[in-house]
């Protein structure tokens, strides 16, 4: 069940506000002014949640320790790079009955009321490594650029598509775009390498997206401050990033005006109430007071007082000069 609040604006035009520069009434919730979109009919969702075969024939299995599935050890679906032509298939996604997948599973949760995100799972890099492995990935970016170009440009058509898809059917007003480029310590690649060889291909797409009306964010794991600028210039509206191992002041600082970030913010049920409400209220007069941070909060746990609600109040008070 979906709650309804007495707002004076809809929870998708209070995010539009955000995006748009203009000024919001509180800091969203994305968890619950959002929409998000990740439909199991298509083969990587559900592959890359339960385990099972995703759109290129890679075989995935589920691991209960992180709850989210890996590709099967031993898994090697393309040869070598410059093979791509011969040894892939490419699943169609409009052979599926998107309508139909609308009216079991997402009937309730679309509304015009709230802000609609569309999340495509696997990115150039991600997808290589997986078709290979990351070894060879690696080496593939050094060693074979023009096979890799020519695989990433059909690649990007194929995620056009998908951007399409989410535009026609599900009236996605963002693109959420995976695609890990860091460890812990650092970026997988330099900032050179990404501007010669992913840049491009990322163009391709969020010049589609915006052609389309959509804004798109970029979700990348690991430690990719390197990369902030790069995105930037890729055409990204927003970056999705790990708290822990990047200093998201420090970017949101430098390039908040260019790049919004969106953030998962974990309440620990050993808090106090008051300690989590401190908490959720200290995201509004940190990062969020250049009014460019797109939140969700994951609130562990029972509790006595709604934090979300408090996070709500707290970040009408700021916004609105209470």
């Amino acid at each position: 069940m979906i709650p309804k609040f007495n707002r004076p604006i809809s929870p998708r035009e209070n995010i539009l506000r955000y995006l748009r520069g203009e000024n919001p009434l509180w800091m969203p919730d994305m968890r619950r002014d959002c929409a998000t979109v990740c439909p199991y009919a298509f083969p990587d969702n559900r592959a890359r949640a339960f385990g099972g075969v995703d759109c290129f024939g890679i075989q995935w299995t589920y691991e209960p320790n992180i709850r989210a599935a890996m590709v099967t050890p031993g898994t090697r679906r393309l040869s070598d790079i410059t093979r791509w032509r011969e040894e892939l298939e490419w699943f169609d996604p409009w052979s599926i009955d998107w309508q139909k997948e609308i009216d079991e599973h997402y009937a309730q949760g679309l509304s015009p009321e709230r802000f609609t995100t569309f999340v495509i799972l696997n990115g150039f890099f991600e997808r290589t490594a997986d078709l290979t492995s990351f070894e060879d990935a690696f080496c593939y970016l050094l060693e074979e650029p023009e096979a890799l170009t020519e695989f990433y440009d059909r690649l990007a058509q194929w995620h056009i598509e998908l951007i399409k898809i989410a535009k026609q059917f599900f009236h996605a007003d963002m693109i959420l775009l995976h695609d890990d480029m860091g460890s812990q310590k650092n970026a997988f690649f330099s900032s050179e390498l990404y501007r010669r060889l992913l840049m491009p291909q990322y163009q391709k797409v969020t010049r589609a997206a915006h052609d389309m009306g959509l804004y798109i964010s970029l979700h990348s794991c690991g430690n990719v401050g390197i990369h902030i600028q790069n995105f930037i210039d890729a055409g990204f509206d927003g970056w999705e990033g790990q708290n822990a191992v990047n200093d998201k002041q420090a970017i949101m600082d430098q390039y908040g005006d260019k790049l919004f970030q969106m953030s998962m913010t974990t309440i620990d049920p050993s808090l106090s109430d008051e300690e989590a409400e401190a908490l959720v209220c200290g995201l509004v007069d940190g990062l969020g007071k250049t009014r460019r941070l797109l939140p969700s909060l994951l609130v562990m746990g029972q509790r006595e007082v709604s934090i979300e609600d408090a996070f709500y109040r707290c970040s009408r008070r700021k916004y609105c000069g209470g």
